[in-house]
């Protein structure tokens, strides 16, 4: 055990999927009273087979260890940063001038009716990382899924509210290379301070430390995930739907203490998307006299869009 104290709440999902009635119930509290009062929660009893993540881990650093002009092969243009790799230097905070210390390949959705130009790009040299990286990718999907489903409930929506927007919804799976830090940095971030685009993100523990959340005081808090822990966290289209009652928590990846400027960190974030055409129109039972209606209707299509242009990744 860390001696740390936690940051976020801990839950076992399995106690929702198999749980009685009243185990269910009280998952499903524990959830929402997480999402609402810190946007972050940590979840054990998920059932992704751990082998399966590490796996992955080992084809992501043999990707990332390809000479950049092999990576480079893998960049589509016109796809957003949305599929295949992203080199240094591309995409930063919206609000930041400096762009993050990190290249990226993300694995995006595939269903039967695509056809092969709309696929995730293979890749020859390591063919593994996409084979791990689908199972990776189905198995967050099915999860995420699970955890939607209870913030449904939490939320008095029927329990099956979210999964018709979610199949064949646009999540992506990425996987993240901060390399060795060699020289003193312009900004001393690895990812600079930002809020995800989508409805929920799943991480599964990062090979090096640095995650950081912003609590309500303004204070940052380091996340320490412990043994099959993945952390979850609200994105700004829950929050959207939720008109702010769900909180999409500002967070960041800082650098490590010097001595360990050496260490790459290869983090594996899944962002769980639905279909462009779901609305994102604030749920009338989230607007009161005390919480008016934040946002202006748009769909999850149209929201990802204006993200997009505003991180750099799309023109």
């Amino acid at each position: 055990m860390s001696t740390t104290a936690r940051t976020i709440p801990l839950v076992n999902l399995s106690d929702f999927e198999t749980g009685d009635a009243a185990t269910r119930q009280a998952f499903i509290k524990q959830l929402g009273d997480a999402f609402h009062g810190i946007g972050f929660v940590g979840v054990t009893g998920h059932g992704i087979p751990k082998q399966l993540i590490d796996d992955f881990y080992v084809a992501a650093k043999k990707f990332f260890a390809l000479p950049e002009e092999v990576k480079r092969k893998q960049e589509i243009p016109g796809a957003a940063g949305q599929r295949g790799y992203t080199a240094f230097g591309k995409e930063k905070a919206k609000q930041s001038k400096v762009a993050d210390l990190k290249e990226f390949f993300q694995i995006g959705q595939e269903t039967a009716s695509m056809d092969a130009l709309d696929r995730n790009p293979q890749v020859e040299e390591v063919p593994e990382f996409m084979t791990l990286g689908m199972q990776l990718y189905r198995a967050f999907e099915e999860k995420g899924n699970s955890l939607l489903r209870a913030i449904a409930l939490h939320l008095g929506l029927p329990e099956g509210y979210f999964a018709e927007y979610t199949k064949d919804g646009v999540s992506i799976l990425r996987a993240i290379h901060y390399p060795p830090i060699t020289s003193e940095p312009a900004s001393a971030i690895r990812a600079e301070q930002h809020e995800d685009i989508n409805l929920i993100t799943l991480l599964v523990g990062a090979s090096a430390g640095g995650l950081q959340l912003q609590n309500a005081e303004g204070e940052w808090q380091e996340i320490v995930p412990e043994n099959d822990e993945i952390v979850i966290n609200v994105g700004d289209m829950l929050q959207r739907l939720t008109n702010n009652y769900l909180k999409s928590t500002t967070h960041r990846v800082v650098n490590p203490p010097r001595e360990e400027w050496h260490k790459p960190r290869l983090s594996i974030p899944f962002f769980l998307h639905p279909r462009p055409e779901m609305r994102l129109d604030v749920l009338e039972s989230c607007v009161t006299e005390d919480n008016p209606q934040h946002y202006p209707p748009s769909s999850a299509g149209e929201y990802l869009d204006e993200r997009l242009r505003q991180i750099g990744l799309k023109k």
